[in-house]
C-alpha cells in the first residue's frame, strides 16, 4: 500500500464526496454549535492548505492547516476513509503536514477535536505525535464537546 500525498484539487468531485462523508460521520457526535469542521469553500480560502492522500486512484485521507497567527496554524479536516483506518494512513498524513509546517517556519500547531468516545482514536494519534492538551485558542471557547491540543515545533530541526 503506497500512500501518495499531494495538495488538493478542489475541482475533483471525489474530494467533495469525501468531505461530505467527513461531515456526515461527525454530525451525530455533537450539537451543531460544537461542530467546527471546515466545508469545501472554507478549505479553499487563502491561509488554508489542504492535502489529500491517495492509494492508487482512491482518495483515502485529508489533512489541512489553517493560519491562525504568525507562526501558529490549526490542524483541520483530518480524516481517513473508515474502511482503511488502523493502517497508518493518518500517521503519514499528520507527519507530512507537520514536516510541511516546519519547512515554512511554523512554531505551533493547535487543534480542536471531539471529546466523546468517537474521537478517542484521534486524540490518541495526536498525543502519540507530541500534541498536548491546551486551553481553547483562536475563537474557540470552553465546550464540553471539544478537546484542544497543541504541538510546539522546533523549525530548526529537520
Amino acid at each position: 500500500m503506497t500512500l501518495r500525498i499531494e495538495r488538493a484539487d478542489f475541482q475533483d468531485p471525489s474530494l467533495r464526496a469525501f468531505l461530505a462523508a467527513h461531515h456526515a460521520d461527525m454530525a451525530p457526535q455533537s450539537p451543531a454549535e460544537s461542530q467546527h469542521a471546515l466545508g469545501l469553500e472554507a478549505l479553499r480560502q487563502p491561509g488554508v492548505r489542504l492535502w489529500v492522500g491517495w492509494i492508487g486512484e482512491q482518495l483515502v485521507a485529508t489533512c489541512a492547516l489553517a493560519h491562525l497567527a504568525p507562526g501558529h496554524e490549526e490542524l483541520k479536516s483530518m480524516r481517513t476513509d473508515p474502511e482503511l483506518r488502523g493502517r497508518g494512513i493518518a500517521s503519514k498524513m499528520l507527519e507530512h503536514t507537520i514536516t510541511e509546517a516546519v519547512s515554512r517556519g511554523v512554531k505551533q500547531i493547535s487543534l480542536e477535536t471531539g471529546s466523546v468516545e468517537f474521537f478517542a482514536s484521534a486524540r490518541r494519534l495526536y498525543a502519540a505525535n507530541g500534541f498536548s492538551p491546551c486551553e481553547p485558542f483562536g475563537s474557540y471557547t470552553h465546550d464540553p464537546y471539544s478537546t484542544y491540543m497543541s504541538l510546539s515545533l522546533d523549525s530548526s530541526a529537520s
